[in-house]
């Protein structure tokens, strides 16, 4: 499967929110709070849309991370049903911590809900550790969640001049995601 990875913007509110009620019927943010982060700059938010349907959005992460904090927090995660075991999830979280270490970002946290194993296996798969546990986190449900943190690894030094006849593309802008 291939999805494009774009950043979201404010005309994605309501295919975002579509999929934040339908998988977190009780604990979905608010439409006003989701719009504050998608258009707030120290967040960043990424959706993820079939390449031949740039407006079906299949999923949507986002980030925390002022520029100039050493701390950033993955705010949402949200794949939908039928994507999911592809990779996309994995994809997303990669992203942002791409996105972070841009920002000058040490250390992400994260916030899984304790009855979630699968999200629970791709976090350890790429690095996270959990580091605590917050007793009732989700309402109404009163589920606990684990929190997790990543230590941001620094960036590789580039070993080879981008092609000369195809100009370097932003990866925050668009980028290809295939599993």
């Amino acid at each position: 499967m291939t999805w494009q990875l774009r950043r979201a913007h404010a005309g994605d509110l309501d295919g975002i929110m579509a999929l934040e009620i339908r998988l977190f019927e009780n604990d979905a943010w608010s439409a006003e709070g989701m719009l504050r982060d998608i258009t707030d700059p120290d967040c960043y938010y990424l959706v993820a849309v079939p390449p031949d349907e740039p407006d079906r959005i299949e999923a949507y992460a986002g980030l925390l991370a002022p520029r100039g904090a050493l701390e950033g927090d993955i705010q949402t995660i949200a794949v939908t049903e039928t994507v999911r075991r592809h990779g996309l999830g994995g994809t997303l979280v990669q992203s942002l911590v791409t996105e972070a270490r841009k920002r000058g970002i040490r250390e992400v946290f994260l916030e899984v809900r304790a009855d979630n194993p699968g999200a629970q296996r791709v976090y350890l798969r790429l690095g996270f550790e959990e580091i605590g546990v917050r007793r009732g986190y989700y309402q109404p449900d009163n589920v606990d969640a684990l929190v997790m943190r990543l230590a941001v690894p620094p960036a590789e030094a580039a070993l080879a001049a981008p092609d000369p006849v195809q100009p370097p593309t932003d990866p925050t802008d668009a980028a290809e995601a295939t599993e």
